[in-house]
């Protein structure tokens, strides 16, 4: 078709038509007409003169304005390096400011007309009447057996896990009624996940995790994962976390099969467990009412707070914050709101009725709380607001579920949709406002197709984050260590913190050295330069620091007078007490020193 385009120029303009029909009638430029290749596709140069490439995407673009310089390196490979990564994360930071203005969809949330009417009031029937036909078809209920149910939704919010506690395991494509996988396994299971997407997903049974494929094919048994109580799956990492009643959490790379961590929480069984999107950290609930965060990366918990008088039974980490509230429930039937940037308190509390309750953030800042035969649902601002007062927040939503107990709550991903998991099987309630409106085909596509799926499951093999790089806070990954306050350079020669030396180096700048050790580790060859007896060494390894030998080489050593050591002192004396001065002068209880014109000829 470009061919064609090309021969009948249609698009250049009529002065370059007539010369190129006089230049046509040449046989040679004939002949390279006929001929395909680049330089006779017309049409590609008529457009590629008249186009051009966003300013922010052209490699030889000038970066934007206010990129930061890091003029302060001396190494010239790291500063240019630095700083191509600051122009890159600026365009990116256009390019996202752009790219907003695609996202005409919006989250539209149930409004009062006047103070008298009240948003829970709403019924879901009511709701379902009001809302659209292709949205109404959320609102669904399941009569199961085998309950209690629980629920898992994939990345793309297409597809649905269930689970019951009797065995009944299935998944389908709610939307179009699809069943891909259900099976009885005829023994206890406690939760499922998808994995990477919804060809493979792994159940908590009885006394191990099994993996099983879309067709319901057992693929795998993971016997380290032993009776396995809750299962989380990291997509950025590939990792598989499970815990369970031993109380050992336990990472697994789903791509490698390899065992990345084993932690040993030293709480007992534990049957909380949820991550926070943001950072990939784990956070467990116990029952002493404790809440812990993990890493792989750490063998004891990154932060240990008491957050209830009782057993843990619900945790949720808000997705719209970037990761900033985390909510938590406890079997004496009350509700805190945590902000995970201090840990100085509960930010709000409230007491709920029934007992513990279940907690889902959504992607749009809802919280659900399911407890007793009721499920209540609150909005932002006023469940992350500060309030001392032990009062429930404004509620939003309601419904009353008479099939108790209410063992999970899910929101589906870009809809407006909570699924609750109960004894009779499962209820989809409408939340209008909860989903988030706009997706990233990139990230997770609703509408993907087989080809698609693959593609993007190679990309995120290739784009897999290390368990290594897991941190309370991800901007701490390619960030500059800060300067140390304390440092041992003398005379210029070498600037290392002195908290970097090794033990004897700092013992020998405090003159707390004792280098007998060294001596008799030194004299320990023979003259011949043949090894001492075992027997010896270990003679001379069980001297004591108590000997009278020692006690008078020590003595000798307090009058030797090391030029570098003094000079080390007095730098970190003087830095230390620069540091005083400064604190002194921050609280008021010195006054700066005002500076004279004669201080250029003091001495440093």
């Amino acid at each position: 078709m470009d061919s064609l385009f090309a021969k009948a120029d249609a698009i250049q303009p009529l002065s370059k038509k007539k010369k190129a029909k006089a230049d046509r009638k040449q046989p040679d430029t004939r002949k390279n007409l006929n001929k395909p290749g680049p330089s006779s596709d017309r049409t590609l140069a008529s457009v590629t003169q008249n186009t051009s490439l966003p300013r922010s995407l052209r490699p030889s673009s000038l970066p934007p304005k206010n990129v930061p310089k890091h003029a302060h390196i001396k190494d010239l490979k790291l500063r240019t390096q630095l700083n191509r990564q600051a122009a890159q994360a600026a365009r990116a930071k256009t390019l996202l400011q752009d790219a907003e203005l695609l996202l005409t969809e919006e989250a539209g949330w149930i409004e009062a007309e006047n103070e008298m009417e009240k948003t829970w009031r709403v019924g879901q029937d009511e709701i379902v009447r009001g809302a659209g036909q292709e949205a109404a078809k959320g609102r669904q209920e399941w009569r199961l057996d085998g309950g209690p149910y629980r629920s898992r939704y994939s990345r793309n919010g297409r597809h649905l896990a269930i689970v019951g506690s009797t065995g009944h395991v299935a998944t389908f494509d709610w939307q179009t009624g699809t069943i891909h996988a259900e099976l009885q396994l005829q023994e206890t299971c406690r939760d499922i996940t998808f994995l990477q997407d919804q060809s493979f997903f792994a159940v908590a049974q009885k006394k191990y995790v099994f993996i099983y494929d879309r067709n319901g094919v057992e693929l795998h048994r993971l016997k380290s994962h032993i009776e396995p109580t809750r299962l989380e799956f990291l997509p950025y990492h590939w990792l598989l976390a499970s815990v369970g009643n031993s109380g050992y959490l336990k990472y697994q790379d789903t791509s490698t099969g390899a065992i990345i961590a084993e932690h040993r929480t030293k709480a007992g069984a534990c049957r909380t467990m949820t991550q926070n999107r943001h950072n990939a950290v784990i956070h467990l609930g116990h029952q002493n009412g404790v809440v812990s965060l993990w890493t792989p990366n750490l063998p004891h918990p990154a932060v240990q707070l008491l957050a209830h008088l009782g057993p843990v039974v619900g945790l949720s980490v808000d997705p719209s914050t970037g990761g900033r509230y985390m909510a938590s429930s406890g079997a004496d039937g009350t509700v805190k709101i945590w902000d995970c940037r201090n840990w100085k308190g509960a930010v709000r509390e409230w007491t709920t009725r029934g007992g513990g309750a279940e907690l889902e953030w959504s992607a749009k800042g809802a919280l659900a709380v399911a407890t007793g035969g009721s499920v209540n649902v609150y909005t932002k601002p006023s469940i992350q607001a500060p309030f001392t007062a032990k009062v429930a927040p404004p509620l939003y939503l309601t419904h009353a579920t008479p099939h108790r107990p209410l063992t999970s709550v899910r929101f589906c991903p870009f809809h407006d949709i909570l699924t609750v998991g109960h004894n009779a099987g499962l209820s989809s309630l409408l939340v209008p406002g909860s989903g988030e409106p706009n997706f990233d085909s990139n990230e997770a596509d609703p509408f993907e197709d087989k080809k698609r799926r693959q593609e993007r499951e190679v990309k995120g093999l290739l784009d897999k984050i290390q368990p290594d790089m897991i941190a309370l806070d991800p901007d701490v990954v390619g960030s500059l260590a800060p300067p140390t306050k304390l440092t041992t350079a003398v005379n210029d020669k070498h600037d290392i913190p002195f908290a970097r030396l090794p033990r004897l180096e700092r013992l020998r700048v405090e003159g707390k050295a004792d280098e007998t050790e060294l001596d008799a580790d030194d004299g320990a060859d023979d003259d011949g330069g043949k090894k001492a007896s075992r027997e010896e060494r270990e003679k001379r390894k069980m001297r004591g620091k108590g000997k009278s030998l020692k006690r008078y080489l020590r003595k000798q050593r307090k009058n030797v007078i090391d030029p570098t050591a003094v000079a080390i002192r007095a730098k970190l004396e003087k830095q230390r007490e620069e540091r005083r001065v400064a604190k002194a002068i921050e609280k008021g209880e010195m006054e700066p020193k005002k500076p004279s014109a004669l201080d250029r000829f003091k001495r440093s």
